[in-house]
């Protein structure tokens, strides 16, 4: 755990961490999400992500902002566990956790080559996309089609 420890780090590091893979030659790729419960959807997601570029760096929801986004009762992990979950996996270089609803302070500051989003968006509709654009990124739509949804197997669990 040593390892996926020492991918979680701040902004400030994150992004330090980015502009030398850079100077290296190497592309980077942003994905996010809550991750609040790691499924295979997630796996997929994450490895599509990395396939876009040599670097990946991923964004995972803070707890104030999963709670905003999915509702009382969520996260059921604390940020710090779920951003070490998604480091532990190969596909992933980098994590840093942010309390936004959305990675627009992440792309501005990291400025991605390609912004990664799961199947459920498609490039005209990634909030952000006009972000992306603007500095000459790209969108990119990755994963397996949407058939995992944290939601549903809590609520399976629950049963």
């Amino acid at each position: 755990m040593r390892e996926a420890a020492s991918k979680v780090a701040s902004l400030e590091r994150v992004r330090e961490r980015v502009e030398a893979a850079r100077r290296e030659g190497r592309t980077v790729a942003l994905g996010n999400g809550c991750f609040d419960v790691l499924h295979v959807g997630h796996v997929r997601y994450l490895e599509g992500a990395r396939a876009e570029a040599d670097v990946l760096v991923v964004g995972v929801n803070g707890d104030d902002s999963v709670r905003r986004l999915k509702g009382e009762g969520r996260p059921v992990m604390p940020a710090e566990d779920r951003a070490l979950l998604v480091a532990a996996l190969r596909a992933t270089d980098h994590v840093v956790v942010f309390e936004e609803d959305d990675v627009s302070r992440l792309l501005l500051t990291l400025r991605p080559d390609v912004h990664c989003k799961g199947t459920d968006y498609t490039e005209e509709t990634v909030p952000e996309r006009e972000i992306v654009r603007s500095y000459g990124g790209r969108v990119a739509i990755v994963g397996d089609p949407k058939s995992h949804d944290t939601s549903a197997l809590l609520t399976r669990i629950r049963r």
